[in-house]
């Protein structure tokens, strides 16, 4: 065009180049940038509009299309950029040495020999490109920025010695996802960037990056393509990809272009191999000259560019065919490999599909459908059939919006893989591609508005898969936080026992005791016990301090240690029978801060005194059995008292030698001296019961409540004794015993008869049944003879039985009562029960 001026602005990476064509095209009164991928338009087209507003520019690519009324600016993806340039005073081509890429090349060729602006044109690329550019546009002034930073090698470096903000470069899927996943393990995550993502889950992968919340990306030869990332290292974890045609070695202007990620404006960037991630143990290398190369920006030049008829004749589809595989006049340029949309057109001409394709209009028409991009990158067989079920659509005119919108709903579906995820966003950018065409479907906004809406759906469930599976955001921020100062962990400890680091769990406080989040992998359980063993004692301290000084409400004995809430705080060493028990602080205890330790040891002492006053008896007899003066008779019935927890048989008691006189002192103590036992009533008592069972003294069973009397069993619980089919409270049993000795000597006493009748009306009170009364007061020594029931046809009150003391011929001899003194029954009785 004349008075057009056309600048090539080549150089590396990180020269500013972008950013110069935006000011240049903000300085024009119209503006067209063409860009090769969707996601750098959408960039520029973000940053132009917070310079001019958001009515005066335009975004126009395959998949998306907006077009305020009155846009004078418009940043677009390189096939659906208008070849005229839209007529705007200023046109950009970014990334102009794709022209000689073997898929899409032919299309950025054309957009440079013939896309012009009115007042200034801007080529932008490799410096590569430039012996092309003199020849195929004589007219341009060519500039040669230099790199604003520089790019140093420094070898291979293991995945555990990668710098922090390195990004791993990986040329398959599979190999990104191996990476991902030991950075994962090791490192606490990464994000993932691959080409086959949508470009809104890519950028929400790169914002996962950027923020800093990872510190890797593993990702494809995609990055090197115009991302903007804060990357101090490039990493590559192989040097050969397949190409479409073949596996080959990347070329060192492709490894530099990746390679230049690292660094940023002013701040220089370091490149390298990854190690340890081949099979055979021996890690990509950089041969000397590709080093040179990359850190020198030296590279062999581009012989030539692929190029493809722009504008090919639609008289037919067999003219439409060899036009487009007619190759270019210019001998710089390359007939562009058979691509996608070619191939797809001459597998359909051949179908019955196209057999009424005939016309300039049908012609022309059927090409745009076979120009359907194929985001599912499932081959040119699938693509092919999918493209010629769109036709039939196609060809009765429009597709209805009912069919549009089911097959939208179809894949409206957040369920799934990530593999099924990726799929269903190829399948819904097919369709967001349709919506777009204004002469393809009926309700085109609305229809394109949905799929926009469902690809936004599925972009945001797979960022969250790709997050779930290879960001462990707890472990990045320990390794971070470790790596300063263990101590200085910013972790939180919530009412509920629960701890966070920035809102990230490593699990939960029981008492004093950290146990790690169950959910957390085994690999990560040591580190997650190393950042809370360093962090938490200081955390632990003010709640051992605050437990300290409450009521200690949650506090109980159970099991012979100091619980709460479940957790043991310390174990009761007991020593020579002492009630007392001296307490081992548990391991949680004595890690501890000093000062707090020795407060909550002083608190859980104070409150277990309080807690054993109701064993005061046991103290006393504890303390009388180590009196000298009690003499040792008295001091061993003490003993056995003591190792009873209260009470003896009078069998086992050992009193057939302690002197009479010394039972006033050990009944001033508490101690009763029963017909069939020995004891402390106060410690047959539900509480001091529960204390020495909870104490650990007494392991014998617990009646908890203490009832007189219940049902019999083999294992007794403490303080009992058999009653044929009951047991009954041993305090209770003297009781009733004391009862019928005195029923006893007051019949003896008005009749020196032997027998006398008792009445029941006690022990029945208590809850013995009749046969377990006479069971009791036989072990007593008491004998009973049935009254004979009434003679047949005779009335009245059934006579009683009668009873007598019979004590057995062994107690007798062991014993050896004084005969009773004459006309005093209580005496008597009093002598029978010493």
């Amino acid at each position: 065009m004349q008075g057009s001026a056309i600048k090539a602005v080549l150089g590396p990476t990180n020269t500013g180049k972008t950013h110069l064509a935006i000011e240049r095209m903000a300085a024009h009164s119209s503006g067209c940038m063409g860009f090769p991928l969707r996601l750098l338009a959408r960039e520029v087209y973000d940053r132009v509009r917070a310079i001019k507003g958001d009515d005066a520019v335009a975004l126009i690519t395959g998949e998306e299309r907006i077009e305020p009324k009155n846009a004078r600016y418009m940043c677009c993806t390189v096939e659906a950029m208008p070849r005229d340039g839209a007529s705007a005073a200023f046109v950009a081509l970014d990334e102009a040495q794709l022209a000689a890429d073997r898929e899409r090349g032919h299309i950025f060729t054309d957009r440079l020999l013939n896309t012009r602006g009115r007042e200034e044109t801007m080529l932008l690329g490799s410096a590569t490109l430039e012996p092309l550019v003199r020849e195929l546009v004589p007219k341009a002034e060519i500039s040669d920025r230099p790199r604003f930073s520089t790019l140093t090698y420094i070898g291979p470096r293991k995945l555990s010695r990668l710098p922090p903000r390195s990004a791993i470069v990986a040329f398959s899927a599979e190999q990104v996802y191996a990476v991902a996943e030991m950075l994962r393990r090791f490192r606490g995550g990464a994000a993932v960037v691959m080409g086959a993502l949508s470009p809104e889950t890519r950028n929400k992968q790169v914002a996962l990056f950027q923020s800093g919340e990872v510190d890797y990306i593993v990702a494809t030869d995609a990055i090197g393509m115009g991302l903007n990332l804060d990357v101090n290292h490039v990493a590559f974890a192989g040097l050969t990809k397949f190409d479409g045609m073949r596996m080959r070695r990347l070329l060192p202007a492709e490894m530099a272009q990746i390679a230049g990620r690292a660094g940023r404006h002013r701040r220089d960037g370091t490149f390298g191999t990854l190690a340890g991630t081949n099979k055979h143990g021996t890690p990509p290398e950089l041969t000397e000259e590709e080093v040179y190369a990359i850190e020198e920006h030296r590279f062999a030049p581009l012989t030539h560019l692929y190029g493809r008829e722009p504008e090919p004749r639609f008289d037919s589809l067999p003219v439409l065919i060899s036009d487009l595989e007619a190759p270019p006049d210019d001998p710089a340029l390359r007939l562009a490999p058979e691509a996608i949309d070619l191939a797809t057109l001459k597998r359909l001409a051949v179908e019955p599909v196209a057999g009424d394709v005939r016309g300039h209009g049908a012609v022309r028409r059927f090409w745009e459908a076979c120009s359907l991009p194929d985001f599912r990158q499932r081959g040119p067989d699938v693509h092919a059939r999918f493209v010629a079920r769109l036709w039939q659509d196609l060809a009765e005119g429009y597709i209805g919006a009912d069919y549009v919108a089911a097959r939208i709903s179809e894949l409206d579906n957040m369920s799934g893989d990530i593999d099924t995820l990726q799929g269903r966003i190829a399948a819904i950018r097919s369709w967001a591609y349709i919506c777009q065409r204004p002469d393809w479907v009926l309700a085109r906004d609305e229809m394109a508005s949905r799929a926009r809406a469902v690809e936004a759906k599925l972009s945001d469930a797979l960022h969250a898969r790709l997050t779930e599976r290879f960001v462990n955001r707890r472990t990045a921020i320990l390794m971070k936080s470790l790596g300063q100062d263990a101590g200085m962990l910013p972790i939180e400890l919530s009412d509920s026992g629960e701890v966070s680091v920035e809102g990230e769990v490593l699990g939960h406080v029981e008492g004093l005791r950290f146990a790690v989040d169950p959910s957390a992998r085994h690999e990560d359980r040591r580190m997650l016990l190393a950042a809370a063993e360093k962090a938490l004692p200081k955390l632990l301290g003010e709640k051992a301090e605050a437990l300290a000084a409450s009521d200690m409400e949650e506090i109980e004995l159970a099991r012979g240690a100091i619980r709460w809430n479940g957790q043991e705080l310390a174990k009761l060493e007991h020593r020579d029978g002492a009630v007392t028990p001296l307490l081992r602080p548990t391991r949680e205890v004595t890690t501890l801060p000093e000062a707090a330790r020795a407060k909550l040891m002083a608190a859980l002492e104070a409150w277990l005194a309080t807690k054993l006053e109701p064993l005061a008896p046991l103290e006393k007899m504890h303390h009388a059995a180590s009196n000298p003066d009690a003499g040792s008779q008295a001091r061993a019935l003490l003993l056995n008292l003591i190792a009873g927890h209260g009470y003896v048989t009078r069998e086992k008691a050992g009193i057939e030698h302690l002197p009479k006189e010394m039972r006033p002192f050990l009944r001033k103590i508490g101690v009763t001296f029963g017909a069939l036992d020995i004891f402390a009533p106060a410690l047959l008592k539900p509480a001091p019961r529960q204390l020495l069972h909870a104490l650990g003294l007494d392991r014998r069973p617990l009646q908890e409540a203490m009832l007189p009397v219940i049902p019999d069993a083999r294992k007794l619980p403490s303080g009992y004794r058999h009653t044929g089919s009951q047991a009954i409270r041993i305090d209770l049993a003297e009781k009733i015993l004391r009862a019928a000795h005195e029923s006893r000597a007051k019949a003896q006493a008005k009749d020196r008869k032997r027998k006398f009748v008792l009445d029941y009306s006690l022990p029945i009170s208590i809850g013995l049944e009749e046969g377990n009364i006479a069971r009791l007061l036989g072990n007593a020594g008491f004998r009973v003879q049935k009254a004979k029931p009434l003679a047949e046809g005779r009335f009245g009150p059934p006579r009683p039985d009668r009873w007598e003391w019979r004590p057995s011929r062994r107690k007798q001899e062991r014993s050896k009562p004084a005969p009773p003194r004459e006309g005093n029954a209580f005496a008597a009785l009093a002598d029978l029960v010493r």
